[in-house]
């Protein structure tokens, strides 16, 4: 097929699509809709509204104008991918850095690919569309993971195979979202990466979260040095609730040494509360110590 016939071809599907009397594509069984779903078609960039279900929310200025002036000089390579919405407008399911940055460029249409999908199919679409690039920062993927599970109700294990991601990946950026939103945002921006978040995700207190996290920033951690603080921390709290012992403990578990005449150790954390453990070698000896609790002995 020549350029001249393929415009044309292209040409009468795109007239049928808009002048659609039901002014919407719901599956490829509609009227004319044989004529444009699942080919490329120059639509208007007046007639294409954003993806409301875009996960991205960061579009970085400087790169929609570099890409803005390649598409000005080579034309829009890929086609981005749209549905068709009542009254004859278009919605986008994916390349909203194309749709910008050919507005940006001046052009009237953009080459787009037409496609039917509910609600569900285009957030579907563009959540796992966007997760498959590269340049989505690691909470914006744990929101996309997050959005998936919760409003397209499937598993970890189910979304998975979808995305073709291992599960332990799709928990690690979830678990980022627990994080203070001042750590997430540092995330986004930059400032500290997805392993220090890891790393910072381990401390159950946001206070020392935060703390840690401004030492990361100050001192300039490497995500090991990082990793290395927070067990250094928790080592440290896990010793403190046993390595303390109250002088009231001390003395009660002297006491009972004499009064059983037996070993007896003592463990408490700061509050006082803790484990007496008493010894005994022998049956007899077990007895004797039950005497002297009954006090017949």
């Amino acid at each position: 097929m020549t350029k001249s016939n393929r415009k044309q071809v292209l040409g009468r599907g795109l007239s049928a699509l808009l002048n659609n009397p039901k002014n919407e594509t719901e599956s490829i069984t509609n009227i004319n809709a044989d004529l444009v779903i699942g080919k490329i078609v120059d639509l208007p960039l007046d007639k294409i509204d954003v993806n409301p279900f875009q996960p991205r929310t960061h579009f970085n200025e400087e790169s929609l104008n570099e890409l803005s002036i390649s598409i000005r000089e080579l034309g829009v390579i890929q086609p981005v991918t749209v549905r068709e919405m009542k009254g004859s407008s278009f919605q986008l399911v994916s390349g909203e850095r194309r749709l910008r940055a050919s507005r940006i460029a001046g052009l009237k249409s953009i080459p787009a690919y037409v496609r039917t999908a509910n609600d569900q199919e285009l957030l579907e679409m563009a959540l796992v569309e966007n997760i498959q690039r590269q340049n989505l920062d690691p909470i914006e993927i744990g929101l996309s993971y997050q959005r998936l599970i919760e409003e397209i109700n499937v598993t970890q294990d189910q979304l998975s195979i979808r995305v073709g991601k291992k599960r332990s990946t799709i928990t690690n950026y979830m678990r980022l979202l627990k994080l203070d939103p001042i750590i997430q945002t540092g995330i986004r921006d930059g400032f500290v990466s997805m392993g220090h978040g890891r790393a910072l995700i381990n401390l159950d207190q946001t206070e020392t979260q935060l703390k840690i996290y401004k030492q990361i920033i100050k001192k300039g951690l490497s995500v090991r040095s990082t990793e290395d603080l927070v067990r250094d921390i928790k080592n440290k709290k896990s010793k403190g609730s046993i390595s303390y012992i109250p002088p009231f403990v001390s003395q009660a578990a002297e006491e009972l040494k004499t009064l059983l005449e037996t070993s007896v150790s003592a463990t408490s954390n700061n509050e006082g509360k803790g484990v007496l453990k008493i010894s005994f070698e022998s049956q007899e000896k077990l007895q004797h110590i039950l005497n002297k609790v009954k006090g017949e002995a």
